[in-house]
C-alpha cells in the first residue's frame, strides 16, 4: 500500500489569492466579448476555482459571469478501474453553452485525461463557440495533446510526486502542497 508524505508547501492562501487576481486580469485581457464568457468548474476543486474567478471579475468589471459545474465521472476512460459503482454528482449548467466562450477549470492539469473527459461531457450540453482550459497548477506529464490557456503556476514534478490543492470550500484549509508517494513502512 502506498502512502504520501508532504515535501513542500508550494502556495499559501495569500499566494493563491494573488494568483487568482492575476488569472482574472489575464482572462479579461484575452476576452473580446465578456457577454459570451462562461466558466465551467470540473467537480471537485475546479468548482471553487470557477466561482472565485467569477467573483474576482464581478468585483473588477461589475458584471456577472455564469458559472456551471461539470461532473465527469461517467466520461472517465479509467471508469472500470476506479469503482464498480462510480459516485455521481450533479452537473449544474443553468445556462445555454451553445455559442459561448467557455473556460473549463480544474485545480491541477496532469495527463490531460480529466480535460478530455470534461470536453466529452461538456459537448453533451451544447456546442460552445470556443473552449479554453484554466488550471491553477500545471504539473506536466501530458498523455494527451491538451494544454491550458491560463495557468496559475507551472510545477515540474517527478512520477512519484503529487500536487494537492486544498481549498477552504472543500478541505477547510487553503494551500497547495507537493507530496510524494512512499511505500508502507518507509520511514519519513
Amino acid at each position: 500500500m502506498a502512502f504520501t508524505r508532504e515535501k513542500a508547501q508550494l502556495m499559501s492562501a495569500s499566494e493563491i489569492e494573488r494568483c487568482l487576481i492575476r488569472l482574472a486580469h489575464e482572462i479579461l485581457e484575452k476576452t473580446k466579448d465578456l457577454d459570451k464568457l462562461a466558466f465551467i468548474g470540473i467537480r471537485r476543486r475546479g468548482v471553487p476555482l470557477a466561482q472565485r474567478l467569477a467573483d474576482r471579475i464581478r468585483n473588477l468589471e461589475k458584471r456577472e459571469i455564469p458559472v456551471g459545474i461539470l461532473d465527469i465521472n461517467l466520461y472517465r476512460d479509467d471508469l472500470s478501474t476506479v469503482s464498480q459503482q462510480p459516485v455521481l454528482n450533479a452537473t449544474e449548467i443553468n445556462f445555454p453553452i451553445t455559442g459561448k466562450d467557455i473556460i473549463l477549470m480544474d485545480d491541477v492539469l496532469y495527463t490531460g485525461r480529466t480535460i478530455r473527459a470534461a470536453l466529452d461531457a461538456l459537448f453533451d450540453h451544447g456546442r460552445p463557440a470556443r473552449v479554453q482550459v484554466l488550471a491553477l497548477i500545471d504539473r506536466g506529464w501530458r498523455e494527451l495533446p491538451i494544454a491550458a490557456c491560463y495557468v496559475g503556476r507551472m510545477v515540474q514534478t517527478t512520477e512519484d510526486e503529487i500536487i494537492e490543492v486544498k481549498f477552504k470550500e472543500v478541505d477547510d484549509m487553503e494551500k497547495v502542497l507537493l507530496v510524494e508517494r512512499v511505500a508502507a513502512g518507509e520511514s519519513s
